[in-house]
């Protein structure tokens, strides 16, 4: 229990860390090419239900309309503690009222551990397996290079905690809220 505490303190400092770093970036973004983004939001149907969540990601505009680069989601609080990186393909359609609507689709790998429970029905597992987010993010553009987004992200996975749950977790959804500095 005590390196569990251990574990989730030093991921939620090094989740802190980047949220920070996310949002002391804006100057970067304003060279043309580079944007980062931060999000919070819940992820429903995880293998331990509904659960707090924490997304970062960075983008590399190849112009100003399509950019890839990586996203992470992380659960770093309870039961469960769950990290998923991906590398992300965004198209990025831009209205002149200052809203963007952007789908995007990635793949990559993610990692679930479940630590729930004492005595005799305690479940301590974990897996690892292939991960495909697909989802669409609504912006709207605050000032040039600032918008405020809320993201929904079907996230496509085989997390099997077998034989603790019978059932394999094939996918979840997240609902996420945050903000994007980019050209």
């Amino acid at each position: 229990m005590q390196r569990r505490r251990g574990r989730v303190f030093l991921i939620g400092a090094l989740a802190g860390g980047l949220w920070l770093a996310s949002a002391l970036v804006p100057a970067y973004a304003q060279e043309n090419r580079w944007g980062v983004g931060t999000d919070v939001g819940f992820t429903a149907g995880s293998v331990h239900d509904t659960v707090f969540n924490l997304g970062f990601n960075v983008d590399y505009y190849l112009d100003r309309n399509f950019s890839v680069g990586p996203m992470m989601q992380i659960t770093p609080t309870g039961d469960l503690f769950q990290i998923s990186f991906a590398g992300a393909a965004k198209y990025h359609l831009r209205f002149n009222n200052g809203i963007n609507v952007v789908p995007f689709a990635g793949f990559g790998l993610i990692h679930a551990d479940l630590d729930h429970g004492t005595g005799p029905s305690r479940i301590d597992r974990n897996d690892t397996s292939w991960y495909i987010p697909v989802g669409v993010s609504l912006e709207y553009q605050i000032v040039h290079n600032v918008a405020v987004a809320s993201t929904v992200i079907v996230n496509l996975h085989s997390i099997d905690l077998s034989p603790s749950l019978p059932e394999k977790d094939n996918n979840s959804v997240a609902l996420m809220f945050g903000l994007r500095w980019g050209p």
